[in-house]
């Protein structure tokens, strides 16, 4: 301290030199202390108090977080123990990002060294301020999940999706074998997430196999370039609503990732032709690719894709793509080994692409087709797609209004090995068709589905029963308005080894219709929908109890208004192995429901009662003797229950679980 009071005035006070002879004295004088600076205007007189400013020294920095990134870097990748990566990743945001930022193959293990005990901050003490800011985020319970495969799983959505989240998996799985599958689905509120996440998961998880990508407008081509760097047995990829991912991206993919096995690209609007040349040459294999709603996506990536991968490529979906009749001939050429395949919404196939497909010889291998909304399906392809497809088990046709009845009987004829067939909304199907098909698919065909057919109507004719389909196993007629009781029973008498029936939204039936199918059905009625068959009653329902009672599993007669306690009694009386029934909106009141509570041989499994304004408190006592075996209850819209009745029925039956 050179000086500390200099007054430039009258010496006879001071003479300008220290008041003490040791200069160390003067801390007698002004006592502040070391952390205060006392300041005055040098060689100036003052009478006066001098005016000083009082400074606090600067708070200083932990000696580690003065060491910049790349000290830090080389400190963290020499903790070989995941605890201790683990622990430092909860001390602060940016330790988290520097950990995750470490590629596996640069962690240095020395197993020479010692073990040391290490200084660094416990996680539990370490993390006390993160907490307090809502910042903080548990590295254990990030890597908590396994899916079905057995390796770890993580599902993010909305708000959780973030670069730090992501960093803090990476981390946080990396000593437990790494990630397995991502799946992370982004709304509005996903704001945080961006290419920098992928990248840490890139860093820290090389053995991630299933990556999904949904609704995330924040992550492009560098992200997902991150990821094929450093994820190489990535074996599915599942990118939805994606628009800044471009071929770029997926290309990388394509190059780095050769185990890829399944590719599902959906409304990524800047994906074309070029990613799909790219999948063909270079994933030996590809076996699945889902394509819906790519307006980029056109011959050429369709014909490269087929033509370098049509070997191996079994299942392909293809729907609402910018694709010609050249597409489905190249598929029809070269799908040697396709098995399973979907053509949704292609207006620009006309009906030669689809004849072609059938005439190109290349799907013997075909176990499964779905067509749907496609305004070129005819008749004439439906034949020539049946001819060449001999083993085809599963067709499938939806809103196609060009096929007829000739179009479908000959497609039958010719699919020899047809065992299920599935028609929606194909209106020009008749009764006509109906008996053509089943007279005709060569004792093979275990299932016929129909729904929504407005078509089919009875018409005054008898059919002759020159042969029978005994192979059929499973009738399902659904919201055909037109098809009555000649109709049905006509269906009835050609199929009488039917094990599941169902007739849902069917009005227009009544018993007469249905005791013959019932009646008829020598094997035994496993499963049976009549749900919205209003004009059915109790005779039906005795009927299907007394002649099928040791077999029926499943019966469903909600909104059958005149179904009442008889139908229960004859249930409880004859029902052996029944496990779910639905009553719901039927007449039947507190004496059937004790009826079958009664039952001994009876355990229901799944029973409901909703909207059944019958049934009041009275039940409470016999729904709790049903809820020894019950695991699932509908008492939903029942007026007549109470409140507290309700509240105690969920009390006694809280293994169960109950809709109220």
């Amino acid at each position: 301290m050179s000086q500390v009071v200099d007054f430039s005035g009258d010496n006879s006070f001071c003479p300008g030199a220290f008041l003490y002879q040791n200069p160390k004295e003067s801390s007698q004088f002004l006592s502040l202390g070391s952390h205060v600076n006392v300041y005055f205007t040098p060689r100036k007189r003052s009478r006066i108090t001098a005016p000083f400013i009082v400074n606090g020294e600067p708070k200083q920095k932990p000696s580690i977080e003065i060491l910049p990134d790349e000290c830090l870097f080389e400190v963290f990748r020499r903790l070989e123990g995941g605890q201790e990566r683990s622990a430092c990743a909860s001390v602060s945001k940016r330790w988290l990002m520097l950990l995750s930022s470490i590629c596996k193959d640069e962690i240095c293990t020395t197993k020479e060294e010692p073990e040391i005990e290490s200084d660094l901050p416990k996680a539990d003490d370490s993390t006390k301020k993160a907490e307090e800011k809502g910042e903080f985020i548990d590295l254990n319970e990030e890597c908590q999940e396994t899916d079905s495969h057995g390796y770890l799983s993580r599902s993010l959505e909305g708000k959780k999706a973030s670069d730090v989240r992501l960093a803090a998996i990476s981390v946080g799985t990396a000593s437990r074998g790494g990630l397995g599958k991502l799946s992370i689905r982004g709304n509005s509120s996903t704001r945080r997430l961006t290419n920098l996440g992928l990248k840490a998961i890139s860093r820290g998880c090389p053995s991630l196999k299933v990556l999904s990508l949904w609704n995330l407008s924040s992550v492009g081509d560098e992200g997902l370039s991150e990821i094929a760097k450093g994820c190489r047995s990535l074996e599915k990829l599942d990118l939805s609503h994606c628009p800044a991912v471009t071929d770029k991206g997926l290309i990388a993919i394509a190059m780095n990732c050769p185990n890829l096995t399944s590719v599902t690209l959906e409304s990524c609007s800047n994906i074309g032709n070029e990613s799909l040349k790219a999948l063909g040459s270079n994933c030996p294999n590809l076996k699945c690719v889902t394509l819906k709603n790519c307006p980029l996506v056109g011959d050429q990536g369709i014909a490269s894709l087929f033509t370098s991968a049509g070997h191996v490529l079994a299942k392909a979906n293809l729907q609402t793509l910018n694709i010609s009749d050249v597409s489905l001939a190249v598929i029809g050429h070269y799908g040697t080994a396709m098995t399973d395949l979907v053509l949704g919404g292609l207006h620009n196939v006309n009906e030669r692409g689809f004849w072609v497909m059938g005439k190109g010889r290349g799907l013997q291998n075909m176990k499964s087709l779905t067509i749907t909304s496609c305004q070129g399906v005819s008749d004439a392809g439906l034949d020539a797609i049946g001819r060449g497809c001999p083993d085809l088990k599963v067709f499938r046709l939806r809103k196609c209004p060009l096929v007829s009845d000739n179009g479908v009987v000959s497609f039958v004829r010719a699919a020899a090995s047809l065992e299920s067939l599935h028609l929606d909304e194909s209106h020009r199907i008749t009764q006509c068709g109906i008996y053509g098909v089943l007279t005709n698919c060569g004792g093979k065909l275990k299932a016929l589905d129909l729904a929504n057919c407005l078509g089919i109507r009875d018409v005054d004719f008898v059919f002759p029963l020159t042969s029978f389909c005994i192979s059929l196993r499973s009738l399902t007629i659904r919201d055909c308005p037109g098809l009555g009781n000649s109709g049905l029973g006509m269906v009835g008498r050609l199929c009488p080894k039917l094990t599941h029936v169902d007739l849902s939204g069917l009005k227009g039936i009544t018993d007469a219709g249905v005791l013959p199918l019932v009646q008829r059905a020598d094997a035994g009625l496993v499963k049976v929908n009549l749900s919205g068959c209003a004009n059915l009653t109790d005779k039906v329902v005795v009927e299907i109890a007394k002649v099928h009672g040791e077999t029926l599993e499943v019966l469903n007669l909600d909104g059958c208004r005149f179904v009442s306690d008889v139908s229960l009694m004859a249930i409880a009386k004859n029902c052996l192995f029944l496990s779910e029934l639905d009553v719901s909106q039927c007449g039947i009141t507190d004496y059937g429901i004790a009826v079958l509570a009664r039952a001994e041989q009876l355990s229901l499994q799944i029973f409901s009662i909703a909207g059944c304004s019958l049934v009041s408190d009275k039940s409470l006592s016999s729904l709790g003797m049903l809820g020894k075996s019950l695991l699932g209850l509908n008492i939903q819209h029942c007026s007549g229950l109470s409140y507290g009745a309700v509240n105690l029925l969920l009390e006694k039956l809280w293994r169960c679980d109950i809709l109220s």
